[in-house]
C-alpha cells in the first residue's frame, strides 16, 4: 500500500519529526539535570534520546539518518536546553509537564517511524516495529547513559503503548480513513495509554526465576 499524496505524508513525518526531537530532548535533559550534570552533559542526553531511536530506524532501513540532513534537529536540542536552563527553579514542581514531553515524543515518533517505514516500501508489521524503535530506544540510550534500568523493561507501560499505538494506525488504514485523522487517533491512542497506564500504576506482570519462589 501507498499514500496517494507523498508531498502530505513528507511534510506530516517533518513536522512530526521536529516536534518529537524537541519533546524527546526536553525529556532527557531533564533527566540529566537530576543527575546534576553539566550543561554539555545534559545537551549530549538530550540529543541522544531525541536522535536515537530515529537513527537506529534509519540505519536498519538502509537510509541516511533523517537528523544528518537538517540542523534543525541539533538547534531544536538547543532551545530545549535553554528551556530546561530557564525552568531550572521550577524542575521538581514540572514533574508532570517533563512526563507529558516524554508521552508526546513517544507518540510522534513511533508514528514518524510507521509512515517512514511504509513509505520506503516495507510491509505493515515491519512499521509497526520500526514505530516501536523509533518511539523507545531514545529512552533505552537515555537511561543506559543515565547508568538507569531502561525503563521499557519495567515499571511503566511504555513499548507497549508504542506498539499499540502502530496496531492503531495498521487498523484505520487498512479500513481506508484519511491520513491526518488516522494520525490523531493512533497518537491520542498512544497519549492515552500512557496516561491511563502511569495515572493507575497498570504495569506488566514482572518475571520471577524459580529461586525467587522458593524463598
Amino acid at each position: 500500500m501507498t499514500y496517494t499524496d507523498p508531498h502530505l505524508v513528507r511534510t506530516l513525518q517533518v513536522i512530526l519529526e521536529f516536534l518529537g526531537t524537541f519533546a524527546f530532548a526536553i525529556s532527557g535533559i531533564r533527566h540529566a539535570a537530576q543527575k546534576h550534570f553539566d550543561w554539555f552533559g545534559g545537551y549530549v542526553c538530550g540529543f541522544a534520546v531525541a536522535i536515537g531511536g530515529g537513527t537506529i530506524r534509519d540505519a536498519m532501513l538502509g537510509v541516511r539518518p533523517f537528523w544528518m540532513s537538517n540542523i534543525m534537529y541539533v538547534l531544536v536540542t538547543g532551545l530545549a536546553l535553554f528551556l530546561v536552563i530557564l525552568s531550572r527553579k521550577w524542575i521538581k514542581r514540572l514533574d508532570n509537564a517533563w512526563f507529558v514531553f516524554d508521552t508526546l515524543g513517544l507518540a510522534l515518533f513511533t508514528i514518524a517511524g510507521i509512515q517512514k517505514t511504509i513509505a520506503l516500501g516495507h510491509s505493515f508489521w515491519v512499521a509497526v516495529i520500526m514505530g516501536c524503535i523509533t518511539g523507545v530506544a531514545g529512552g533505552v540510550i537515555r537511561d543506559v547513559l543515565l547508568n538507569n534500568i531502561p525503563v521499557i523493561f519495567h515499571k511503566e507501560i511504555y513499548a507497549v503503548a508504542s506498539v499499540a499505538g502502530g496496531l492503531t494506525y495498521w487498523t484505520l488504514f487498512s479500513l481506508g480513513m484519511g491520513l491526518p485523522l488516522t494520525v490523531i487517533v493512533s497518537f491520542l491512542m498512544i497519549c492515552i495509554i500512557r496516561f491511563v497506564a502511569v495515572g493507575y500504576h497498570i504495569s506488566l506482570p514482572t518475571l520471577h526465576d524459580e529461586d525467587e519462589k522458593k524463598t
